[in-house]
C-alpha cells in the first residue's frame, strides 16, 4: 500500500532543516519527498528508486527539470531510517541516514517552502522543522 503524507501550509524557511523518521514498507520500489509550493511547484522532488539502485532529485516548475542522479543509496526496503533537508539560498542539502550527503540546486530561489508532501513506500513516523 503506498502512504501519502502531505502538509500545505507549511512554514519553512531558509536555514532551517526539516527532520524526517520513517519506516520504508517491505516490498516499496521507492518514494518521494517533495518539497515546494504546491504539487506542481516542487524546487525538490527528492526520489530514492531501488529498482534502479539510484536517488534521483529534481525540481517541478510547470514541467520537470533535468534531473541528478546520485549512485548512493542507503535506503533498503523494511528499513527504518531517519533524514534531514536543509534548505539554503542556493541548494538543498539532504543527509542521508549513513551521513552520505547530496545537494540539489534552489531552481527557482524561493526562500520559503509551504508544501511537504511524501508518498511511495514510505511511512513517516515522525518529522520536525528546526
Amino acid at each position: 500500500m503506498s502512504e501519502n503524507f502531505e502538509i500545505r501550509n507549511m512554514n519553512m524557511k531558509v536555514g532551517s532543516t526539516l527532520k524526517i523518521k520513517g519506516k520504508i514498507a517491505s516490498d516499496a520500489d521507492g518514494f518521494a519527498l517533495n518539497l515546494g509550493q504546491g504539487s506542481s511547484k516542487l524546487d525538490l522532488h527528492f526520489n530514492p528508486r531501488f529498482h534502479e539502485n539510484v536517488i534521483v532529485c529534481n525540481s517541478l516548475d510547470g514541467s520537470w527539470g533535468e534531473e541528478k542522479r546520485d549512485g548512493h543509496l542507503c535506503f533498503s526496503p523494511g528499513s527504518e531510517v531517519k533524514f534531514t533537508v536543509t534548505f539554503e539560498n542556493d541548494e538543498f542539502k539532504v543527509k542521508l541516514p549513513d551521513g552520505h550527503q547530496l545537494t540539489f540546486p534552489n531552481r527557482m530561489g524561493h526562500s520559503h517552502l509551504s508544501y511537504l508532501n511524501v508518498h511511495g513506500g514510505l511511512h513517516v513516523t515522525s518529522f520536525k522543522i528546526d
